[in-house]
């Protein structure tokens, strides 16, 4: 699997985005007016350093790599197999994100957007998917969908990823505007996990199995483009851990 994570498009580097943005540092978000040419054309959003405005985090667009497939699957907790009922193990992970709108010097939550999120199981298989290492196709774990309340909030309830060579440790999440959207937009990164939590989460059955992984944060080639932005404050929560990413989208 090391060609996960292939680029979709351009990705700009910081010296282009700059250039773009005259050196503004806030994420500029790509749309349409229809939602679904959001969706095959995709838009590009990208931040220069931690900006922050008004409450909001604005966050780095990452790419999407190889592995996204539209289920559908409207659902909180998208540790099982649809298909079967088999439930992946793993270290319960709580992921809450909180979605706003950047927009005329102020901050609000949207309502209503589609947040997806997908990643690898324990032992680094994505769900659906035809791989040199690997045919999952038709099985359905590990990935999901929820919508945005009033309070720009989506909850899923899932496993703390594995690894798979080529790769450090991370979740992919996509956030678009609902289909019946008047103007349409799309938003995809991955979410990263601090490396010494890693170690000690993956030190423990059903990851301990594998053995240790060989890419961490910093030798990772998607991380390296402002992934630390990206990376994930997790606290220990019940039996499992917890964390609340915040994301906040301008133009949209």
């Amino acid at each position: 699997m090391e060609n996960d994570d292939r680029p979709v498009g351009h990705v700009l580097t910081r010296r282009e985005l700059l250039a773009a943005l005259g050196a503004t540092g806030f994420v500029i978000l790509t749309r349409c007016s229809r939602p679904d040419a959001a969706r095959s054309e995709g838009a590009a959003a990208l931040a220069v350093g931690d900006s922050t405005f008004s409450g909001c985090v604005v966050r780095p667009q990452q790419t999407e790599g190889p592995y996204f497939v539209d289920e559908m699957l409207n659902r909180a907790d998208v540790r099982s197999d649809p298909t079967n009922g088999v439930v992946k193990p793993g270290a319960l992970l709580s992921l809450n994100f909180h979605v706003s709108r950047l927009d005329d010097k102020a901050c609000t939550p949207i309502a209503g957007a589609v947040v997806d999120i997908w990643h690898c199981d324990h032992v680094g298989v994505y769900s659906d998917v035809e791989d040199p290492g690997f045919d999952t196709t038709g099985q359905k774990f590990l990935r999901g969908y929820q919508v945005t309340d009033a309070d720009g909030a989506a909850r899923f309830t899932t496993i703390y990823p594995g690894w798979y060579a080529g790769r450090t440790v991370h979740i992919h999440f996509k956030i678009r505007s609902e289909p019946s959207a008047d103007r349409g937009f799309e938003f995809t990164s991955q979410l990263y996990f601090p490396d010494e939590l890693t170690d000690q989460v993956h030190a423990q059955e059903p990851y301990a199995a594998k053995g240790p992984r060989t890419v961490r944060n910093e030798r990772d080639g998607i991380y390296r483009r402002d992934g630390s932005q990206l990376l994930l404050a997790v606290e220990p929560r019940d039996e499992g851990y917890a964390a609340t990413f915040d994301i906040a989208l301008q133009g949209v």
